[in-house]
């Protein structure tokens, strides 16, 4: 049975690390998923960071820090300040 949060934000691709032959080696589940991930085409690495993206959207709380940061990043857009872009590695 699919969990809530699973059924809210469906992937097209899944991750089976139930059976990944790491498990039983004793590593932790976030290696495990960095083995699966490295598998992963990078149409489908895109569609797992989107659906992470909408996962930590959905939980961030909007705090005075988090209102004190989008107008700092307003502040730098009027004054001409590039945004921080993340590049993949090796680019």
């Amino acid at each position: 049975m699919e969990s809530p949060a699973v059924a809210a934000h469906p992937l097209r691709v899944a991750l089976d690390v139930r059976k990944n032959p790491f498990h039983s080696l004793g590593v932790s589940k976030v290696e495990q998923m960095e083995a699966e991930l490295r598998n992963l085409s990078q149409a489908e690495l895109r569609q797992i960071r989107e659906w992470l993206d909408d996962i930590i959207e959905d939980e961030l709380e909007f705090t005075p820090e988090f209102e004190c940061s989008i107008q700092e990043a307003e502040r730098d857009m009027v004054a001409g300040k590039s945004a921080r872009v993340r590049e993949p590695k090796g680019s």
